[in-house]
């Protein structure tokens, strides 16, 4: 029954609702927005460092093994094994 006032009223009230809160969105995100660009104003990026200042500091080494890379067979029974695929 379109015709029903009682949905056209609560489909009004529905529409109404959901512009609300997409307004309230808006302002949220404008809000926060100016707070961020506040906030990069008043603490600027600090600068990376030049590739002399990197060249003198340390290198740690990692112990990370040579990268192997699986072919697309060996990963699937590698899962079946695993018991992650029948």
């Amino acid at each position: 029954m379109a015709d029903d006032p009682n949905e056209k009223r609560n489909g009004a009230s529905a529409k109404s609702l959901q512009e609300a809160e997409a307004q309230a969105v808006r302002e949220k995100m404008a809000r926060l927005r100016a707070q961020r660009i506040a906030h990069e104003a008043a603490n600027p990026p600090v600068a990376k460092q030049t590739s002399a200042a990197r060249s003198a500091a340390p290198r740690q080494k990692t112990k990370k093994g040579p990268a192997r890379s699986l072919s697309l067979s060996d990963w699937l029974s590698d899962q079946e094994q695993s018991g992650r695929r029948k």
